[in-house]
């Protein structure tokens, strides 16, 4: 059980790889650093699919000069899950987790956290929440069955499954094709006249091929309109087509959660992407002294940073704290060895 109310000099809010190198930068710079997520350590990875292979390589997942062991050439959700635990142990990070933050009162360096456990005093506050937590509805009538999701886990419940799966991204791709080896019955609707150029080349032609023998159905330029528990109703170039479905999979992206945002004081730019107001050099938000990092930087444009790009923001963030001047280049700092 945590105090009412606790101090530290920074807060990090977002216990996700990103977070996890805002946190090791800041404290390694001498600030003592408390770490709240509302879910699980590395949250969004824990909710990745399980096996599930990410199209980045060991180095420029690693955060802190630690390198990340693994017997893949491209690290697996598991490896990423066990390593990133490691350095956050390594470090000997505070950590806060299943602690929803609710909002944020006070000003720059008499600032309070409140959060559903107590209050957290603290002098800066980094928000590193990515967007993996807010999926994008396609608000729908049937929605919210209990046999619709907008996370795909593993294929194995499915089988001689009736399942729909919408979306034209790696993610409705790569969970057509598990489903369809798995031996579910696989319709895919895409909202465009094709699917994304960004699928990944390795996977676009298995599943264009998988389309053309008849193994998966697709429906293109085609959404959905409405779920019942037994059958899903699409709007089709043809009319109207209604499925039989057992199961839907709505995997049509995700958003940083705006409401937290303006929870914190954050406003938004009118822009497409309703981009939080931040400071391109620093991090620095319209509230003096709050600094977002990672994916939440780019708001609705959750393509242009990474965990490869958004880790280099802990060292900017970390050194405007210090009043140092920004790193020119990452800074790695040679740590001891991971232990098992």
């Amino acid at each position: 059980m945590h105090e009412p109310t606790s101090s530290f000099d920074t807060v990090v809010i977002g216990a996700g790889p990103v977070g996890l190198a805002c946190a090791l930068e800041i404290q390694r710079r001498g600030f003592t650093v408390c770490v709240v997520d509302k879910g699980a350590l590395v949250n969004s990875l824990v909710g990745y699919p399980n096996q599930m292979e990410f199209f980045s390589t060991p180095e420029l997942l690693e955060i802190g000069g630690y390198p990340m062991p693994t017997n893949h050439y491209k690290p697996l959700r598991e490896d990423a899950l066990d390593y990133y635990r490691r350095v956050a142990q390594a470090e000997k990070l505070t950590l806060r987790l299943y602690e929803r933050v609710v909002r944020l009162e006070g000003e720059a360096n008499h600032y309070e956290v409140v959060t559903t456990k107590g209050r957290i005093a603290t002098r800066f506050v980094v928000v590193a929440t990515g967007f993996f937590d807010v999926p994008v509805k396609m608000n729908v009538p049937g929605e919210d069955l209990p046999n619709v999701s907008h996370y795909y886990k593993e294929p194995y419940t499915h089988v001689d499954q009736r399942v729909v799966v919408v979306g034209a991204k790696n993610s409705s791709a790569k969970a057509a094709l598990q489903l369809l080896r798995a031996g579910a019955h696989v319709t895919l609707v895409v909202r465009s006249a094709e699917l994304s150029p960004s699928v990944k080349y390795w996977i676009r032609p298995d599943l264009e091929n998988r389309i053309k023998e008849g193994r998966i159905k697709a429906y293109f330029n085609s959404t959905i309109q409405e779920i019942r528990p037994t059958e899903v109703n699409l709007a089709t170039p043809e009319g109207l087509v209604t499925l039989p479905t057992d199961f839907t999979y709505a995997l049509t992206g995700y958003r940083p959660d705006y409401s937290l945002l303006a929870a914190l004081g954050i406003t938004t730019q009118d822009d497409a992407a309703r981009t939080p107001t931040h400071d391109q050099e620093t991090f620095e938000t319209n509230r003096s002294g709050v600094y977002i990092a990672g994916t939440v930087c780019g708001g609705l444009n959750t393509s242009r940073w990474f965990i490869e790009n958004g880790r280099y923001h802990a060292a900017v963030i970390a050194a405007h704290l210090a009043g140092e001047a920004a790193p020119a280049t990452p800074q790695i700092i040679q740590p001891v060895q991971l232990s098992k």
